[in-house]
């Protein structure tokens, strides 16, 4: 008789992986690692993600739930589509300064799998240009053009891959382009 699977496992396992990944890729962090670090038996693993695919997927759409949810805070208090890119771009830099920060969960899995076109990079596909489209749509809301988008999104990916002590310089950048008062 097969045992109950105590509620929460997917989580826990999902949760391991997802810091395995983020910490060493997803190329290089094997299903017996996942086993080790969540704990749990490889027929657990199996039953909850048939394969390495399932999971970086999961793993992808659980980074997209959390940037999501931080880009939601991020504007919660900012009223003009100004004051909205200005605060994206700040969430964004404040992120890089985290401890463990190893740069964007989607870039990377695309850096990894150049071409890939699994579900995992459809994910991050989708995130990324979920993510341009927002800037796109503050920057026509700003009365702004495609040049303008393209210089923020610029930034944007450039905080990403830059030194954290220079994150602040792309939020001034940032600043600078959409004309914030009281920013530089």
């Amino acid at each position: 008789m097969a045992r109950t699977p105590v509620p929460g496992t997917r989580d826990t396992i999902l949760t391991a992986a997802a810091g395995l990944f983020y910490r060493y890729g997803v190329r290089a962090v094997g299903m017996a690692q996942v086993v080790e670090a969540a704990h749990c038996g490889k027929n657990l693993l199996y039953r909850h993600f048939p394969g390495k695919t399932e999971l970086a997927t999961a793993y992808l759409t659980l980074s997209r739930r959390e940037r999501e949810k931080a880009a939601a805070e991020a504007l919660r208090w900012a009223n003009t589509p100004a004051a909205q890119l200005v605060a994206l771009v700040t969430e964004i830099a404040e992120s890089t300064r985290r401890p463990g920060y190893r740069g964007c969960a989607f870039r990377n899995y695309l850096t990894e799998f150049p071409g890939a076109t699994d579900e995992p990079a459809q994910v991050a596909r989708a995130y990324l240009a979920d993510s341009r489209a927002q800037v796109d749509r503050l920057v026509t809301e700003l009365g702004g053009n495609d040049l303008l988008a393209d210089r923020i999104w610029l930034i944007v990916d450039g905080v990403h891959s830059g030194p954290p002590e220079q994150a602040q310089v792309a939020v001034d950048w940032v600043a600078e382009l959409v004309k914030v008062p009281g920013i530089k």
